[in-house]
């Protein structure tokens, strides 16, 4: 007696358009996400070129003024701020921590493009740059003592 084979036939019916258009929506993500990371790469790259780290040392006078400003009165104001709004309350302060992370950070990177593009002081916006990033070193454990007693 032969041996009969049954095969299941699988039969999908999408009924809902926007179920159809999800690869379609994956494969556009993935396309912006590597026309943003190619950009964020071009600019990295043409400002790095111009980074002088000889002319740190000229501005570290107007360097540790930012960074005392940054490190140190940025986050108590938007703590301050933070905390009357009532967001050490919420999910064990989780909102205020992470207020106080995002105000301790170093200069940005973008402080970096209006110099580039108007012809500023593009040595004075690097230093300011390097020096608060060196600052890390001291900050992060200062932050990490401060958001951990909270």
């Amino acid at each position: 007696m032969p041996h009969r084979q049954r095969y299941a036939t699988w039969i999908q019916s999408i009924r809902d358009t926007a179920l159809a258009a999800l690869p379609f929506i994956g494969l556009l993500a993935i396309v912006t996400g590597g026309v943003l990371a190619l950009g964020a790469f071009m600019l990295l790259v043409s400002i790095g070129l111009a980074l002088r780290f000889r002319r740190v040392g000229d501005y570290v006078k107007e360097g540790a003024s930012v960074a005392a400003i940054k490190f140190a009165m940025v986050p108590i104001a938007t703590s301050t701020v933070a905390w009357s709004l009532g967001f050490g309350a919420i999910d064990g302060g989780l909102p205020l921590k992470v207020v106080m992370i995002l105000s301790s950070m170093p200069v940005a990177f973008n402080a970096l493009i209006p110099p580039s593009i108007y012809d500023l002081d593009l040595d004075l916006a690097n230093s300011c740059l390097l020096i608060t990033m060196a600052l890390l070193v001291i900050v992060l454990p200062v932050l990490l003592f401060v958001v951990q007693s909270f």
